[in-house]
């Protein structure tokens, strides 16, 4: 029913097995390496043919230094630090609580309450684009960041809900029921038991939220088109591609490289927080 465990695999498995993962690792960061490589290019060496797999000759910062002195570049990519991290707490707070309401008590419509929160996982975001852009503009947060983090915050609980909901199912229910004996209210059963067993829950959920509206484009485009201040990173970057510098590949390597980076270091803060949150409650016993 279960994988064999790696250590159990006969010699030739298992050599065959990290053959593979290395093989595979190569192919998937193959694209990233050519980005890498053009990014410490100059521009004339670029179009002089030096796409690929070609080292830099001699390696230049021009990219990087153009990135970072794009004034509506970097106030794209700081803003994201003001919308992301808001989003995540957000999102994360109001899941966390759902997810208890839903998982350890008992109402009518329980379920159909849980389902609305799951369906809308499912609505393509197209289809919202015109009644929240309108919704944006009544409230007066059209172009400005209080408006992607309203929407994404909004947005986001929907699969944080279903994600903290499975979480909070697997708790022992005769933990809460004996701080209820004790005269515990559900306030301090939520911040002292729940909060602390589910800690690499939220942070899994922290890297997943975080990744997914740092690299949102498409909203931040149609909320914040006209300012730099507003929108996120992503399409900040596409500022560089529409303007003088269209041809300046190692700029759009360079500034792609300084978007992808946050995530990353995010992965690498809290990966054993995250592997735990996605192994909880995976083995049985």
């Amino acid at each position: 029913m279960y994988p064999t465990p790696l250590e159990k695999w006969t010699p030739h498995g298992r050599t065959l097995y990290k053959f593979a993962v290395l093989v595979i690792l190569i192919l998937w960061l193959f694209p990233m390496i050519i980005i890498a490589l053009a990014s410490f290019m100059t521009a004339d060496q670029l179009n002089a043919g030096g796409r690929g797999l070609n080292l830099p000759n001699p390696f230049s910062l021009d990219g990087y230094i153009t990135a970072f002195t794009n004034k509506d570049f970097m106030a794209s990519f700081m803003n994201s630090f003001l919308v992301v991290p808001p989003v995540v707490v957000i999102s994360i707070s109001l899941a966390t609580m759902a997810g208890y309401a839903l998982s350890k008590f008992r109402f009518p419509g329980q379920m159909w309450v849980f389902a609305l929160f799951v369906g809308g996982n499912f609505v393509p975001f197209q289809i919202l684009m015109v009644p929240v852009l309108r919704l944006t503009q009544d409230l007066g947060i059209y172009n400005t960041r209080w408006g992607l983090i309203l929407f994404h915050g909004a947005f986001q609980t929907g699969f944080c809900v279903f994600f903290m909901r499975n979480f909070i199912a697997q708790l022992p229910s005769e933990l809460i029921e004996a701080a209820r004996v004790e005269g515990a209210n559900e306030w301090k059963i939520f911040y002292r038991i729940v909060l602390p067993l589910v800690r690499p829950a939220m942070a899994a959920l922290a890297v997943l939220i975080f990744t997914f509206v740092w690299n949102d484009f498409f909203w931040s485009l149609v909320l914040t088109p006209a300012s730099p201040e507003g929108m996120l990173a992503p399409t900040g970057l596409n500022n560089i591609i529409k303007g003088r510098f269209y041809n300046a590949w190692n700029v759009l390597g360079a500034g792609s490289l300084i978007v992808a980076l946050p995530p990353v270091l995010m992965f690498f803060l809290l990966q054993k927080q995250f592997v735990a949150g996605l192994t909880l409650g995976a083995n049985k016993g």
